[in-house]
């Protein structure tokens, strides 16, 4: 079974953490030793990013470790070959995010086949539009179970939203705010009827909600509403201090509501 359904099928009461990472920062060959650590803390699933120079829906801080990930040489084919270590190490599921220019540039088929050999679950691509999804590529991911997750914003319809859950094997994720990432989760009005919106929908696909998760606060109110909820900003602007690969654990605890010092 896809580990990524596998999680929700099981998840029970349990509060789901997302971490999204660049693959590449803070140092090149970051990527498994973030990931094991991640899931030793913690985390329930991971996003790693692939880094391109131009992440248009990325606020400064995942942009710059975008930027310092392209500067250490980070490419696709050193993340694959990173990541094919990957299921000897780590467990729970995982995801790759970046934009469609660097996939189309890699090959689709070429891309999906990667993901499927290293162990890859899903990949999230803000910039892939649904009809091309469906027109050009949903039977190759479909050939190598590759998850394909789609976004909804405050002004997603109702109606498109459904034909995405249709569409969707692993979840839909929502994203908080018509914003890029980094931007603090503003619990107000508008954002909660958004969320009370969509859950309303009786969706099928599990709802994960990422851009402003940032503590314990943003994470519990985001799960009033959804299956799981996603850190990007906050984590990866913990990984340009010094020690951080100390200061991980204890900010997993902070944000799941565990007692870690």
């Amino acid at each position: 079974m896809n580990r990524i359904k596998q999680l929700f099928d099981n998840k029970g009461d349990k509060k789901l953490l997302s971490i999204y990472f660049t693959a590449g920062y803070p140092h090149r060959d970051s990527t498994i030793e973030l990931a094991k650590l991640l899931e030793t803390s913690g985390a329930d699933f991971l996003e790693i990013g692939f880094p391109y120079s131009d992440p248009v829906a990325d606020g400064p801080v995942i942009q710059h470790s975008s930027e310092e990930a392209l500067k250490n040489g980070m490419s696709l084919d050193l993340l694959f070959d990173q990541l094919s270590e990957l299921r000897k190490e780590v467990q729970i599921p995982v995801l790759l995010m970046g934009y469609v220019n660097p996939i189309l540039q890699y090959g689709v088929e070429k891309f999906c086949q990667a993901c499927a050999t290293v162990g890859v679950d899903g990949i999230i691509v803000p910039d892939l539009p649904m009809y091309e999804y469906e027109e050009l590529y949903q039977e190759t991911f479909k050939k190598y179970d590759i998850s394909n997750i789609f976004l909804v914003t405050p002004q997603t319809s109702d109606e498109r939203i459904r034909k995405i859950d249709e569409m969707s094997t692993g979840f839909i994720y929502m994203v908080s705010s018509y914003a890029t990432t980094g931007k603090n989760l503003v619990i107000s009005e508008q954002t909660t009827h958004y969320f009370q919106r969509v859950k309303a929908l009786n969706l099928r696909s599990p709802l994960v909600v990422g851009f402003g998760i940032a503590d314990e606060v943003s994470f519990n109110h985001a799960l009033q509403y959804a299956d799981a909820a996603i850190v990007g900003s906050a984590f990866v602007r913990l990984l340009s201090r010094e020690n951080y690969l100390e200061q991980i654990p204890p900010f997993i605890g902070r944000i799941k509501g565990n007692v870690i010092a």
